[in-house]
């Protein structure tokens, strides 16, 4: 071996020379890793890539003239309480706002039981805090969303997914995994769901599965995270009723304007009973002190002085005509693949044939111009490697033909080099839920 270069790093392991704190960090830095999504955010941004990655909301369309005149008005009229600290809860005028939107989809709260957050992925992140213990449980969909994934990870707990099919969480399934962990001695903390348009799946939850489901949860004294970022985007169907509708008591409901208004404002919220709130609260302060109040106030001038439904059934029918287009290039481009057809959202779930890896696939996409997210990034176990993720939500209809168009291309060459060279099967996950050649309209 060559003689070590004198320093302070010499006679370190590697990882301490590579990293001189590495040693000091919390065991539960363990558990942090970078999301596949994010990781794509650099290459996906050119203007060359047709992006089928992140799910971007289309924000061109709000009007930003008259939203940028609401906003001036906020600081001429109230820049002195909108550029101060507020209470950790929230405020209260946005508060009474969302249980106003909440109630669209049959869910009665009090501006009491909210906590605005910063963004839903924060309301995750207080949840899963307030509740969970290094290996405590925490049952998923499978697939389930990839920034609560890294929460539950990020905390140390273990995840346990549960089988879905085109009608959601299966309660069979469910049930079965709450018999298996209760055998093993394990308590179950959380049942995580996106019941209405599933991230990433694409699916929703029916209305008899979601009784199902809270009476298994009921019975097995289990709380549920419902998360519901996308229940206001259907695009022919009203919306089902929340879990949170029904049993307000056994749900913790968490929604987000980052969907139906703007991203970049950060601004959600999670509705708990009374106990649980006090405890969201507690660590909100710790975590942030409070929410930002600029963003809030900016939110409840939206709704207050805007015509923001109208722009939701806007964001619909935009939306509606994304997929539309997506299903059909799939069905001209991808035959021998098969998908869900969303119903509202933003995602559509594709299982290409069992052999092929969208992992190790996804380097030629890029190079072929086309992004979108291998199917490993939604299970904690290692399952998806033959899925992807496809979102429609923010290119043109020209742009994600013309995507899919690029994606076949990568599809194929993998195909004739598996066919030249051998292929290994990858695991495939079991469920009902892909449709393969959707008749779309």
């Amino acid at each position: 071996m060559p003689e070590q270069p004198a320093g302070r790093s010499a006679g370190y392991p590697l990882h301490t020379r590579l990293d001189a704190y590495a040693e000091r960090y919390a065991a539960r830095t363990r558990g942090m890793k970078a999301s596949e999504i994010r990781a794509l955010f650099a290459v996906a941004s050119r203007p060359e890539v047709v992006s089928l990655a992140g799910g971007m909301p289309n924000i061109g369309g709000l009007g930003l003239e008259a939203l940028g005149e609401t906003i001036r008005q906020l600081v001429v009229d109230s820049g002195t309480s909108a550029l101060q600290y507020s209470s950790g809860q929230g405020d209260p005028r946005l508060r009474e706002h969302i249980c106003d939107v909440m109630a669209l989809e049959g869910a009665t709260a009090h501006p009491d039981d909210v906590v605005v957050t910063v963004g839903s992925q924060q309301a995750v992140d207080l949840v899963t805090r307030v509740f969970c213990d290094p290996g405590d449980v925490v049952l998923c969909e499978a697939p389930s969303y990839v920034g609560a994934l890294g929460v539950f990870s990020g905390y140390e707990c273990e995840v346990v997914h549960v089988e879905m099919d085109e009608h959601g969480l299966i309660p069979e399934a469910l049930s079965s995994t709450l018999t298996r962990m209760s055998a093993a001695g394990r308590r179950v903390k959380l049942l995580y769901t996106v019941p209405t348009f599933h991230n990433p799946a694409g699916v929703t939850m029916s209305a008899a599965r979601r009784g199902e489901v809270l009476h298994i949860c009921q019975a097995a004294d289990v709380l549920i995270l419902e998360d519901n970022p996308y229940g206001l985007l259907g695009f022919d169907v009203d919306p089902l009723p929340t879990l949170h509708s029904h049993e307000p008591s056994r749900v913790v409901y968490l929604g987000t304007f980052s969907k139906t208004f703007a991203p970049g404002l950060r601004v959600g919220w999670a509705v708990a009973p009374l106990a649980v709130r006090d405890k969201l609260v507690l660590a909100q302060e710790s975590a942030t002190l409070c929410p930002p109040t600029f963003s809030q106030q900016v939110v409840a001038r939206y709704l207050e002085r805007q015509d923001w439904q109208q722009q939701v059934k806007d964001f619909r029918l935009l939306y509606h005509e994304r997929r539309d287009a997506l299903l059909r290039a799939l069905d001209e481009y991808l035959p021998a693949a098969s998908w869900t057809v969303p119903d509202g959202g933003f995602y559509v779930w594709v299982t290409l044939p069992d052999h092929l890896d969208a992992t190790a696939m996804l380097p030629r996409a890029v190079g072929e111009r086309v992004a979108y997210v291998p199917g490993t990034a939604f299970f904690a176990d290692g399952g998806g490697r033959n899925q992807m993720r496809l979102s429609y939500c923010h290119p043109t209809p020209e742009r994600l033909v013309e995507g899919v168009r690029r994606l076949a291309g990568v599809v194929e060459a993998e195909r004739e080099l598996q066919a030249m060279f051998g292929s290994t099967s990858a695991p495939r996950r079991p469920g009902g839920y892909q449709r393969p050649h959707p008749d779309v309209g």
